[in-house]
């Protein structure tokens, strides 16, 4: 089946090779956003944050982040997951187009994200001679990466500024009452945000945790939640009713692996934040899509074989960006076939022509286009793929909100550790 959907341009969404949308899970849907919008269900407290545009909350940040950026070269965010993954995805994928707002914004150097003592001693060379400061993000303050990194970073901070300057420069975004980052950034001083107590981290793009940094990185963060307040209304959310509907339908017929694939590399960590989301959303009692990434046209080269001729249990969701926001002719010493194009329109050439070949092998394609690259078409993607991930765990029949299996692991380190 072939059918497009629209948005009023917005986002617009082809279903190539699929099948059709059960109109019984649309209806469903409409049960599934009843319950979300309720303000019964556990963990649902994301779905308003779009509506947050002209709060105090965002004021303040935006009062926070000029001051942050007076006097710092490297502003070094510390998280994991949740904690960083959205912020970073809007870094760099809105890079190119916040122009001006650049002017004077120090460098958001994210950290925390990982054990490796190598890491961590580069990150420490990084800020040798540079002026800096701290955001530490966590609920509980107590993950073991970020609390490593913050405990690293902040002595370094303490012998470079002292003790009084230090706690100026740092920020913490945590849980409103509990935890020991809470007593902690009470107990000295420094100034906090909330991580919303109903916000998940994987939901939570849309707060402090992802609207400060991108705030300090010069990102208009007006214009991103006006973008997911868009994805909020009503046509918008029949498109997110009907890729839930049809990746469920999908996994039902027994494709169980979705390949997001994109053309624009700064789409990376927008990708990864996607991993994320549908993995740690969907990933339980035995079921749920395997998300994957890739990067076009480099993991052609790599993966291309595999994707035309290799084992059928993938369907692609094709991030497929309109308008780029840079672009080069290639020079008259390319080959001939490109020599005096734009890059722009051989990238087009390779979407398309990947996407026919693929279609032609009979894989299920999922063409998600979106206008640009701005700070208001992040946002409205963050909040469209919230809502469908939200909605496809509910057909899945699980809790998209939940993470019982990221426990097991941290019990084991810990016994581990504790024995050693």
């Amino acid at each position: 089946m072939t059918k497009s959907y629209s948005a009023n341009k917005a986002l617009a969404l082809d279903f190539l090779g699929c099948p059709a949308a059960p109109a019984a899970s649309v209806d469903r849907i409409e049960k599934i956003h009843e319950g979300l919008m309720s303000g019964n269900e556990a963990f649902t407290g994301w779905v308003g944050l779009p509506q947050r545009g002209g709060d105090k909350e965002t004021e303040r940040i935006l009062t926070a982040a000029a001051r942050i950026r007076d006097g710092c070269d490297v502003f070094a965010v510390i998280g994991i997951g949740g904690s960083y993954l959205g912020a970073r995805a809007a870094v760099e994928m809105t890079e190119d187009c916040v122009g001006a707002n650049c002017a004077g914004t120090p460098e958001i150097m994210f950290a925390g994200q990982n054990i490796s003592g190598s890491y961590h001693a580069k990150t420490v060379d990084r800020l040798a001679g540079r002026n800096f400061k701290l955001c530490v993000i966590s609920k509980s303050g107590t993950t073991t990466e970020p609390n490593i990194a913050f405990a690293i970073l902040k002595e370094l901070l303490f012998d470079r500024y002292g003790k009084d300057e230090a706690v100026k420069r740092i920020f913490a975004i945590t849980d409103p009452k509990g935890g020991a980052l809470r007593a902690e950034a009470d107990a000295e001083g420094y100034e906090s945000f909330v991580i919303p107590p109903d916000v998940g981290g994987r939901y939570s793009v849309l707060s402090p945790v992802g609207l400060l940094p991108m705030a300090v990185a010069g990102i208009d963060i007006k214009e991103v939640l006006a973008g997911a307040q868009r994805a909020a209304e009503d046509d918008m959310r029949g498109l997110a009713a009907v890729l839930a509907a049809t990746r469920k339908a999908l996994l039902d017929g027994g494709k169980t692996v979705e390949v997001f694939e994109y053309y624009e590399p700064a789409m990376f960590m927008f990708s990864e934040w996607l991993k994320q989301l549908y993995g740690e959303s969907e990933g339980k009692n035995g079921t749920g899509l395997f998300p994957a990434a890739l990067s076009f046209s480099t993991d052609l080269h790599s993966m291309g074989q595999f994707l035309q001729e290799g084992n059928p249990i993938f369907f692609e969701t094709v991030l497929d960006v309109l308008r780029p926001p840079r672009d080069l002719t290639a020079p008259a010493s390319a080959d001939p076939l490109f020599a005096g194009k734009s890059m722009n329109e051989v990238n087009r050439a390779a979407t398309e022509g990947v996407i026919a070949a693929h279609r032609a092998a009979g894989i299920p394609i999922v063409r998600v286009s979106i206008p640009d690259m701005s700070p208001y078409s992040f946002g409205m993607l963050v909040y469209f793929f919230e809502l469908t991930c939200a909605y496809t765990g509910r057909l899945m029949g699980v809790d998209p909100f939940n993470q019982p299996g990221v426990e097991q692991y941290k019990k084991e380190m810990k016994r581990l550790l504790t024995i050693n």
